[in-house]
């Protein structure tokens, strides 16, 4: 087995999958407009619209884990990638809010691609690789992060958005050829296949360094997800007008890709060397001033700036949680292990809009960035605090 090969291939796909998801996702809210929906109403259905999906696969994450552990993870990459091909294709023929919301719906049942893709190569990879190949991946979902809102802004700018939709099942449904025909799963042990959901779960429950990683992960991404369904309207706020918002939000949207996609390499190198935690802190107190500084700007090229710097930070979260999760089980829970990091993930993406939706309509968009940068430094000093207590009591066990 070629271990660069499914590395490489996978990390085609995940950028693929990346650029289909951003192509669409940061323009819902204008969908949303030219569908039907009032001004007024927007933030609401915007938020619903998030977050359909996300508790639909926040609750299937966990059973297509198994099944990829049980049955194959290359096949996991099948059934997603393919269900999300032809659900991506129905986006562009909604005409009503209902049918969006159900379009979503529908992508919740599809999900599971970019974490059945993680398994493998976190099954195929060398121990002393993990961290690095991890920060390949999360570098190709960035990637695509910057393609996608670029290519849908574009797009839509020119075409309107439902072409984008097309464009987003043609690329997800390219990425799944690639992996049909060119990734060889390696073989899985036979401990894979025992026990039963219920027992995954409370072996899971058991393990407090997993846990630990799936509550930082749910908070990061209701960090994040608060910030993204609001992105364009606030673009369009600071230009003074709603007219190129969809393209100008297309741009500063790629721009923390854009830094991600630079620095999670790094990321992964320097946790390997210096140790995951640290860098854990550093990612979360450098993104959260980041952000909060951007409750602070007047204008569209100093919010571009802060985005930029913004997205050099939080990508080193991804690769330590995603790390420190897989080494603190045994090698033949891989799909497992990233079905429960999806379910927070997801969890985490549903919460988010709403949250960011409730906060918005309350108290202005602007709050929202407030917000979000407060609760990221504040976990960053938690762990600091934990590890700082961690240490204390391993000195004093020794003495």
């Amino acid at each position: 087995m070629n271990w660069r090969r499914n590395l490489w291939v996978m990390a085609f796909g995940v950028m693929l999958s990346g650029s289909s998801y951003t192509m669409v996702i940061p323009f819902l809210p204008l969908y949303l407009l030219e569908l039907g929906v009032s001004p007024e109403h927007v933030n609401m259905w915007s938020g619903l619209v998030f977050s359909a999906t996300f508790l639909i696969a926040a609750l299937l994450a966990p059973y297509w884990g198994r099944c990829a552990d049980r049955t194959g993870r290359r096949r996991m990459v099948m059934r997603a990638g393919f269900s999300l091909a032809v659900v991506y294709f129905l986006g562009a023929f909604v005409s009503s809010p209902l049918e969006l919301l159900g379009v979503r719906i529908l992508m919740g049942f599809a999900n599971g691609f970019v974490p059945a893709s993680m398994a493998i190569v976190t099954a195929s990879v060398p121990e002393e690789k993990l961290g690095f190949s991890l920060g390949i991946m999360q570098t190709a979902l960035l990637m695509g992060g910057i393609l996608g809102p670029l290519a849908g802004g574009v797009l839509s700018h020119l075409f309107g958005m439902r072409l984008s939709f097309v464009i987003a099942a043609l690329a997800i449904f390219a990425a799944t050829m690639a992996a049909r025909l060119l990734v060889h799963e390696p073989p899985r042990p036979p401990a894979e296949c025992g026990g039963s959901m219920l027992a995954d779960v409370k072996l899971a429950f058991e393990n407090r360094p997993l846990m630990a990683m799936l509550l930082l992960l749910f908070i990061v991404q209701v960090a994040t997800m608060m910030l993204q369904p609001m992105l364009t309207l606030y673009i369009a706020e600071l230009q003074g007008q709603t007219q190129g918002a969809v393209l100008a939000a297309g741009v500063v949207y790629s721009l923390a890709g854009v830094a991600g996609a630079i620095a999670a390499p790094f990321w992964g190198k320097a946790g390997q060397k210096k140790g995951f935690i640290k860098m854990l802190i550093i990612a979360f107190m450098g993104a959260g001033f980041l952000i909060s500084g951007q409750f602070l700007v007047q204008t569209i090229y100093g919010f571009s700036a802060l985005q930029f710097l913004f997205g050099l930070f939080i990508v080193g979260v991804y690769p330590a949680i995603n790390t420190i999760a897989v080494s603190s089980n045994e090698s033949g829970f891989q799909g497992r292990i990233f079905g429960l990091t999806t379910t927070a993930n997801q969890l985490g993406s549903m919460v988010g809009p709403l949250l960011g939706g409730a906060l918005s309509s309350w108290l202005g968009i602007r709050s929202v960035y407030l917000f979000t940068g407060s609760l990221l430094v504040t976990v960053g000093l938690v762990v600091c605090i934990h590890c700082y207590q961690g240490k204390l009591a391993g000195r004093s066990a020794e003495e």
